[in-house]
């Protein structure tokens, strides 16, 4: 039997952890980075991952960057 697990996750981290971390696992998004170290450490059917607040992508950073 498949159990659905649905959670809300919020966190903080610095900019070049972010920007080091979708380096080294070579995604483009919070997302996928997400989704693959849940998948690799769960072994999950299905991960979706959704951003709802804060940068997603490296060009989402950048902006906020510039705006600050």
């Amino acid at each position: 039997m498949d159990v659905s697990i649905k959670l809300a996750l919020s966190f903080t981290v610095s900019e070049s952890s972010l920007e080091d971390a979708l380096a080294e696992y070579d995604e483009l998004t919070v997302e996928g980075l997400l989704r693959e170290i849940i998948d690799k450490a769960v072994a999950c059917e299905e991960v979706v991952a959704k951003v709802e607040e804060g940068p997603n992508t490296l060009e989402q950073l950048d902006t906020l960057k510039s705006g600050a």
